[in-house]
């Protein structure tokens, strides 16, 4: 889990600045989705850091990197992949609450991941991307080293 903390510390660290830095008029509307993203991230945050100090263990402190660009076009693809990443690994950490009981950790979990698909879907149309095929290509890589 503190390596999902540390993507959400990402997503809040990118969507701060993105939203600020977004430049042109075709771009305004989407900075101020990221700006509002930047506080639901923070939520999601709050979340997982709570979970993680209930199963006795410490939040992590570090932001997986931010990849940053001089073009927006850029900086919506590097969040649309982390929003990608996000969306693969939940399924995984819901059954790992599921497994050891946790059910209402794993219904958390599950209201963050609805966030992120809204997320990843108006990152995907703004880029006009296809989302599915994106995630399936993430998952059958998935699959692929965790079989390594």
């Amino acid at each position: 889990m503190n390596e999902d903390l540390s993507r959400e510390y990402q997503a809040i660290i990118a969507y701060v600045v993105y939203s600020q830095v977004l430049k042109g008029a075709e771009y305004m509307n989407i900075a101020d989705q990221l700006e509002q993203h930047a506080h639901r991230e923070l939520q999601h945050a709050l979340i997982i850091s709570r979970q993680i100090d209930y199963l006795g263990k410490l939040p992590s402190v570090t932001p997986k990197p931010v990849k940053v660009s001089e073009k927006p076009r850029d900086m919506l693809k590097f969040d649309l992949d982390n929003e990608n990443e996000t969306i693969v690994n939940c399924p995984e950490r819901i059954r790992q609450c599921e497994l050891l009981g946790e059910f209402a950790m794993a219904e958390q979990i599950r209201e963050i991941l609805v966030q992120e698909q809204d997320h990843q879907i108006d990152l995907a149309t703004a880029l006009g991307e296809d989302v599915r095929r994106n995630v399936s290509r993430l998952r059958a890589n998935g699959a692929r080293k965790s079989k390594r």
